[in-house]
């Protein structure tokens, strides 16, 4: 089962200070943190903020080839977390054939703000991502999983990117 869910801010790891991605169900309280690269952290930042540049950027370029191709971004998925790394899909139509794109979260995430479709994550990653966090004897993530889970809503989206 899928789990509709909502960008809801930005933040930076303390310890390892990358960027990281807080998804929020759009119907309880459940965050999903996914960690990305600071380039990917900047796309999606840009088109929060709406703000352009004077050239396209490769998210803008894949709009606009989907456009000129006629396919329509339905949604994109987090479909599975394996070896600490996320993967996702991009679901495409065109010409009334449905479409899977593989793709890395972060620009699956980039190219969603970019054509306003909805964002979800299985079920499955949300209970394997939460299993983890538990069963993880690094402190570095203990950490980690301690800050977030303190954090308020002041401090969700605070960082710039």
């Amino acid at each position: 089962m899928e789990v509709e869910m909502k960008i809801r801010g930005f933040m930076l790891d303390p310890v390892a200070n990358t960027p990281i991605v807080i998804l929020k169900d759009t119907s309880s309280e459940t965050v999903l943190p996914i960690w990305v690269g600071v380039f990917e952290a900047q796309a999606m930042q840009l088109e929060i903020e709406k703000i352009t540049t004077p050239r396209p950027m490769t998210h803008d370029l894949i709009k606009n080839v989907l456009t000129g191709l006629e396919a329509q971004v339905h949604k994109v998925v987090i479909t599975e977390l394996r070896d600490d790394t996320f993967y996702a899909v991009i679901w495409l139509e065109r010409e009334g054939k449905a479409i899977s794109i593989d793709s890395r979260p972060s620009d699956a995430l980039a190219l969603a703000l970019r054509v306003d479709c909805p964002i979800f994550v299985e079920d499955e990653v949300l209970k394997t991502s939460r299993l983890a966090a538990k069963l993880s004897e690094q402190a570095s993530s203990e950490e980690i999983g301690k800050w977030l889970e303190g954090l308020g809503d002041d401090d969700l989206g605070r960082y710039k990117m």
